[in-house]
C-alpha cells in the first residue's frame, strides 16, 4: 500500500488496512501493564477485557485474549488485578476499533499479587468466613474421607498412601478438580457441591502440592473459599508446602502443613488405636478379675453359713413360734381393749337414748294437753250448743237465720230439733254479752 496521492480520497476499508499494517510492523509484538477491568469469559472460551493505566492515568485499552491463550493461564484473573499482557496492537476493522491480541497474561509481580491477597482476605473476613467460633472438630472415627484434588497430581499419591498405612479400614472418596490455571476455581467449586450433594463423607481433604502464589491462586478465588466454608462435614484444607498460606486455609475447619499432615489429622493411626484398645483390655480384666474374686469370697461366706440347714431351720421355727406368741398375744389384748370400749360404747349410747325418749314425752304431754283443750266435746259440756240446718251447715251469724226455720241443737250429751220463732240481731257497734 502506498501513500495517498494528492487530491485522491481513501475508501474505509483501505485506510484500516492501511493503518492495520502500519501498526504491525511498527510495533510488532510488545509487551503492556495495567489493571483489568470489566473481565468476562465467553462460552466459546475468549477471554475480553480491558486495561487501564496502573497510575490512574485516563487511559484504556481493550484487550482480547483467544481460547487458546487463555487454556494456558495459571491464575484466575481478578477485577483490579494489575498484569502484564504479551501480544500485538490490531484494528478490529469491522468496527475500526483498536484492541490488543493478548498472548500471554500473568500477574505483575508477587508484589501486586501479595496485594491482592490482602484484599480478598480482608472481604472474606467482614463475611464471617473465618471466624474461629464458626469451626468444627473432627469425628474420633471416620469411616469414609474424601478427598479434592487433582487425579495426576503428587498430592493424592501422598494422601492415599498415608491412609493406607496408618488407617486401611477407611474408605476413600476421591472428588476430581483441576487445582491450577483459570478453569481451577469452576472445577473446585464443582467438586464441593458433589461432595455436599452426594453426603457420603465424614471428612473432606482439599489437598494439593506446593508452588508459587499464581500456582496456588485458585484456592484464593472468593467462590471457592466461600464454598469450603459452607461444607455440610469438617473440611482440612491440605494446600501447598508448610509455608504456603491460601485463603482456603483459613476458611477450613482445620489447616495441614501438606497434603499428608492433612490424611494424618483426618485418621488416626489403627496401630494407636489398637494398643488403646490393648489398654483398655487389660483394665476390663482387671476390674472383671477383682469383681468375680469378690463374689468369690461373698459365695464362700454364704456357704458356710448354710453348713448346716437342720440347725438353721430349727432356729427359723423357734423364731416363727415365739413371733406367733406375741401376734396372738397381741390379738387377745387388743380384743380385750375393744371389749370394753364397747361396753362404754352401749352404756353411753343406752344412757343417751333414755334421755332423748324422756324429752320426747314430756313434749308429747304438752301437746296432748293442748289438744285436749281443743276438744269441742269440753265446749258443749260447759254449756254451749253447736247449731246447724237440715244440711248440716253451722249457724253462726243471726244473719243466716229464719222465721220459721228448722234447726238442730247438739248438746253434750245429745240432740235436739228446734224452729226458729223469731230473729233479733245485735245492734251495730255493740259488744257481746260476756
Amino acid at each position: 500500500m502506498t501513500l495517498q496521492q494528492a487530491g485522491s480520497a481513501w475508501g474505509v476499508a483501505a485506510l484500516l488496512a492501511h493503518l492495520s499494517d502500519t501498526l504491525t510492523r511498527q510495533l510488532g509484538v510488545c509487551t503492556v501493564e495495567g489493571e483489568i477491568a470489566s473481565f468476562t469469559r465467553a462460552t466459546s472460551g475468549h477471554c475480553y477485557f480491558s486495561l487501564k493505566d496502573a497510575e490512574g492515568a485516563p487511559a484504556l485499552l481493550k484487550m482480547a485474549l483467544f481460547r487458546r491463550a487463555a487454556m494456558q493461564l495459571r491464575f484466575a484473573p481478578q477485577e483490579g488485578q494489575r498484569v502484564r499482557v504479551t501480544g500485538r496492537l490490531a484494528l478490529y476493522e469491522p468496527r475500526g476499533e483498536l484492541q490488543f491480541i493478548a498472548e500471554t497474561l500473568a500477574p505483575a509481580g508477587a508484589g501486586a499479587l501479595y496485594e491482592q491477597f490482602l484484599r480478598l482476605k480482608a472481604q472474606l473476613e467482614r463475611e464471617g468466613l473465618f471466624d474461629p467460633a464458626v469451626k468444627r472438630g473432627l469425628p474420633g472415627f471416620a469411616r469414609r474421607i474424601g478427598v479434592i484434588t487433582s487425579l495426576g497430581g503428587a498430592a493424592l499419591h501422598d494422601v492415599c498412601t498415608t491412609l493406607a498405612r496408618r488407617a486401611p479400614h477407611v474408605g476413600v472418596i476421591i472428588y476430581p478438580s483441576l487445582v491450577q490455571g483459570a478453569e481451577a476455581p469452576a472445577a473446585l467449586c464443582a467438586a464441593l457441591e458433589q461432595a455436599r450433594q452426594r453426603n457420603e463423607v465424614e471428612v473432606l481433604l482439599l489437598v494439593r502440592g506446593g508452588g508459587s502464589m499464581e500456582d496456588l491462586w485458585a484456592f484464593n478465588d472468593p467462590e471457592v473459599v466461600r464454598a469450603v466454608a459452607h461444607t455440610l462435614v469438617p473440611l482440612i484444607s491440605g494446600v501447598g508446602h508448610e509455608t504456603d498460606v491460601t485463603l482456603c486455609d483459613l476458611a477450613a475447619d482445620l489447616r495441614a502443613a501438606t497434603p499428608t499432615a492433612a490424611a494424618e489429622l483426618a485418621a488416626p493411626a489403627r496401630a494407636d488405636r489398637l494398643r488403646e484398645l490393648q489398654r483398655w483390655q487389660q483394665r476390663l480384666s482387671q476390674q472383671v478379675g477383682r469383681r468375680l474374686d469378690w463374689q468369690a469370697q461373698r459365695l464362700d461366706r454364704l456357704a458356710l453359713r448354710l453348713a448346716r440347714p437342720a440347725q438353721r431351720l430349727e432356729q427359723s421355727q423357734r423364731r416363727l413360734d415365739l413371733l406367733q406368741a406375741r401376734l396372738q398375744s397381741a390379738l387377745q389384748r387388743r380384743v380385750d381393749q375393744q371389749g370394753h370400749g364397747l361396753l362404754d360404747l352401749r352404756r353411753a349410747l343406752v344412757s343417751q337414748l333414755q334421755a332423748q325418749l324422756q324429752v320426747k314425752v314430756q313434749r308429747l304431754a304438752r301437746a296432748e294437753a293442748r289438744l285436749e283443750a281443743l276438744n269441742p266435746q269440753r265446749v258443749l259440756e260447759r254449756g254451749f250448743a253447736w247449731l246447724e240446718d237440715a244440711a248440716g251447715q253451722a249457724m253462726t251469724s243471726a244473719s243466716q237465720l229464719q222465721q220459721g226455720q228448722a234447726l238442730r241443737a247438739r248438746l253434750a250429751d245429745g240432740s235436739a230439733d228446734l224452729r226458729v220463732e223469731g230473729v233479733t240481731p245485735r245492734p251495730k257497734g255493740q259488744r257481746p254479752h260476756s
